[in-house]
């Protein structure tokens, strides 16, 4: 059931920040973190399919369009992410949420059930980018590709980062499969500069995340369900990270339409498999 409703908007100072945040719908409250440079719009289509079951809530993360940073020159990691996430879902419920987690998003979901138990009861995490989840070798590779990617980036331009961070991401840029009259979601000034802040500094929160495997594998206060796009390659970091945290908890891995994108290609069927997904592991 697809819905239209115009967001509540707000705003809330964090440590270092003031995060722009958009809640629609009613229902349990589930919580959107994006992946990438999205901010609060990015996976409009998604949230318009939701809302008639739940409360569904969006924000631009710091330092993204309009969250602002105390100190821009300043990067923030992930811990920082997961500690944002932790105020604004204490502002809005004083019970556990449901929280869909996309690519950086689904790392985001990982620290906050870690630093803060119990404010998420199910984390739907989506081809998370935890580079910790692989073996050493691996691992270290994965890191040299982001590297790899800042360095192209700062040599040469966004045009030529995009190409290469798709083929990391098994991201196809065509989206011929997708479903029809979608938000569009054009190459804005503010959409660049996003870009700038997701892989300057991003990537580097990536890299030098130090979250434990242990950790989680001991949490038992939450439902953790490792995702992947049914179109996703094999082969690539994010499905294998994926694929590394069902083995870690013993999880299936379940498959969501599309690929790593899938929230904003394919918003109607993603929509349909996260509610049951949700009913399933309630």
């Amino acid at each position: 059931m697809t819905s239209t409703q115009p967001a509540t908007t707000g705003t809330l100072p964090v440590p270092g920040a003031t995060l722009y945040y958009e809640v629609r719908g009613t229902g349990p409250l589930l919580l959107i973190s994006q992946s990438g440079e999205g901010d609060a719009n990015r996976s409009t289509d998604l949230v318009h399919q939701l809302c008639a079951d739940y409360t569904v809530v969006t924000y631009d993360r710091r330092g993204l369009s309009r969250s602002t940073l105390t100190d821009p020159a300043r990067p923030g990691t992930l811990t920082e992410h997961a500690d944002d996430v932790h105020h604004l879902l204490s502002t809005l419920t004083d019970k556990p949420a449901l929280m869909l987690g996309c690519s950086l998003g689904a790392v985001i979901g990982l620290h906050l059930a870690v630093h803060h138990p119990g404010q998420i009861s199910t984390l739907i995490a989506h081809e998370p980018v935890a580079p910790w989840l692989l073996p050493p070798a691996e691992r270290a590779h994965h890191e040299r590709e982001l590297a790899d990617l800042q360095q192209t980036y700062r040599d040469s331009g966004l045009a030529a980062a995009l190409p290469q961070i798709a083929a990391v991401l098994g991201i196809d840029p065509t989206n011929q499969d997708a479903e029809p009259d979608l938000t569009p979601q054009p190459m804005t000034p503010q959409r660049i500069a996003n870009f700038d802040v997701f892989i300057r500094h991003d990537f580097t929160a990536i890299a030098r995340d130090s979250l434990d495997a242990a950790d989680i594998a001991a949490l038992t206060d939450i439902r953790i369900v490792p995702a992947v796009g049914c179109t996703t390659p094999r082969a690539v970091f994010d499905y294998r990270c994926a694929q590394q945290l069902a083995t870690l908890l013993d999880n299936d891995l379940i498959e969501f339409p599309g690929g790593h994108n899938g929230n904003t290609t394919h918003p109607e069927a993603y929509a349909t498999r996260l509610r049951r997904t949700l009913r399933d592991t309630a």
